[in-house]
């Protein structure tokens, strides 16, 4: 499988691949380093039959993830970039130029539900590990990291009862007329009509009518519901092709807005949760939480995300420790020394609270500590280019296991992104340096800074030290898992 596919004798006259590109690329250097017989093995455990086909698919099927996470580009976007961009196609594991997808969109999303969190969380595996063997992060980066948890939003509209009840009536009408169940009437005029007005009296803080336009829904989507349940009585199929729906119906009707315990926010996603994390723009968040750790020390390659997860229920941020820290040695197979956290993680459930530092402990702090604890704050940048750049502020994928996916892929892409960064940075410190007449380059963003004061002969060294990376294979302590 880490052989790419050859399919030249389809185009005999046709140029490789590594004719019309350039082999210093940083894309290409990336997957020179990557592991894909690693990647084959993970992907292809979840074919009970192993085929060449398959094995041949993994590749490209990888590269996909990595790239549509790394760009910010939806399933569409990026099979129409694949067939422009030779990059990607080398990176996918092409060998000549192909001028149509082997792809379609939709089978990223079966590729998805098939393989599911575990299995994919071996990108974010190997994201690390290509960066230590790169030099972007070094094992002792691994034992001292700072955790904190974000809100990774659900494509919903803004839920409201009024909203709701109306969908609950499209939705149930729309089910009856495809199953062939005869209504004594669907209520769809009135009922877009009551929906509008009770948006309306609202913001004419009409309340009293508004409450009135409200009841009219609930009553309509109660008559409603008692039609079909009256027209399916005794019909198991139509029974379990309306039992879901009727049920989020009958919980949609009798819920209200003050209520506590679990709610409704979407009829196409159950599992959204209500998060209120105290901030001033957004009091309420729907969506689920996810917990994000980065290293408290400052490595070469940037801040790369250590571990990931989506976490449904609205857990408190403390009780939440003990997994991810466990999770994340497992990952990496280094076991942490020190673990930060804001606020929000006292009375945590970590088995060793003697590692756990909190934000404002004044206790047990000496001077290497103190720096850490500024450092923890790094962690915030860190989550807003998740969200911005790399699909996590509104994540479209398809229930709770979507959830666990996107946030897993959000930071294998944003991973490789800094990977992408470092080995351009070191083929350009590399280049400077070998030609002549030039001083030492300074570049104070990527940590090589440290370098520009050397020698001419210790930046020659450095420069063939850099060309050497991609033949080094050393990589971090694997878990017994691999």
């Amino acid at each position: 499988m880490s052989q790419p596919r050859d399919d030249r004798q389809d185009d005999l006259f046709g140029p490789s691949l590594e004719k019309i590109i350039n082999l210093r690329h940083p894309l290409v250097r990336l997957a020179a380093e990557m592991d894909w017989e690693f990647l084959a093995g993970r992907f292809g455990s979840v074919r009970s039959v192993a085929s060449d086909q398959v094995n041949r698919r993994c590749r490209l099927v990888a590269g996909l993830f990595i790239l549509k996470h790394m760009h910010n580009l939806s399933d569409e976007a990026l099979s129409e970039r694949w067939v422009e961009n030779p990059y990607f196609q080398y990176f996918c594991g092409e060998v000549v130029f192909q001028h149509a997808a082997p792809f379609d969109r939709s089978s990223l999303t079966r590729w998805r539900q098939r393989l599911g969190e575990e299995q994919i969380a071996a990108l974010l595996q190997e994201s690390l590990s290509v960066a230590h063997r790169t030099g972007a992060i070094e094992s002792k980066d691994l034992e001292r990291v700072v955790v904190d948890t974000t809100v990774q939003e659900k494509a919903i509209a803004h839920p409201t009862d009024a909203r709701l009840t109306h969908r609950a009536i499209e939705k149930l009408v729309a089910l009856a007329k495809r199953e062939g169940v005869e209504l004594r009437q669907s209520y769809l005029r009135v009922a877009k009509r009551a929906a509008i007005m009770v948006g309306r009296y609202t913001h004419a803080h009409q309340f009293k009518r508004a409450r009135r336009e409200l009841k009219f829904l609930r009553t309509r989507l109660g008559r409603i519901i008692r039609d079909i349940r009256r027209k399916i009585q005794g019909d198991s199929a139509l029974e379990d092709c309306f039992g879901p729906l009727l049920d989020l119906a009958v919980r949609v009707r009798h819920q209200e807005q003050r209520q506590r315990g679990p709610k409704v926010y979407s009829l196409h996603a159950p599992e959204v949760e209500c998060i209120g994390k105290g901030k001033a723009r957004a009091p309420y968040e729907f969506g689920c939480k996810v917990s994000i750790a980065t290293p408290a020390t400052a490595p070469k390659g940037g801040q790369f995300v250590l571990h990931a997860k989506a976490l449904h229920g609205n857990p408190y941020d403390g009780h939440t420790l003990g997994p991810a820290i466990a999770d994340l040695e497992k990952l990496t197979g280094v076991a942490v020394r020190r673990v930060h956290g804001d606020k929000g993680y006292r009375g945590h459930n970590y088995p060793d609270q003697f590692k756990v530092w909190i934000s404002g402990q004044v206790r047990r702090v000496t001077k290497a500590i103190r720096r850490e604890m500024r450092r923890r704050a790094a962690v915030e940048p860190v989550i807003g280019h998740l969200k911005d750049d790399h699909r996590m502020r509104r994540n479209y994928l398809k229930g709770r296991d979507g959830d666990r996916i996107n946030a897993v892929l959000a930071a294998a892409g944003f991973n490789f992104s800094l990977l992408l960064r470092w080995l351009e940075e070191l083929l350009r410190v590399l280049l400077l340096i070998l030609r002549p007449g030039l001083p030492p380059p300074r570049l104070a963003s990527s940590g090589l800074q440290k370098h520009s004061s050397r020698s001419t002969s210790e930046s020659f060294s450095l420069g063939l030290w850099v060309d050497q990376l991609p033949n080094q294979r050393h990589r971090l302590p694997q878990p017994t898992s691999r």
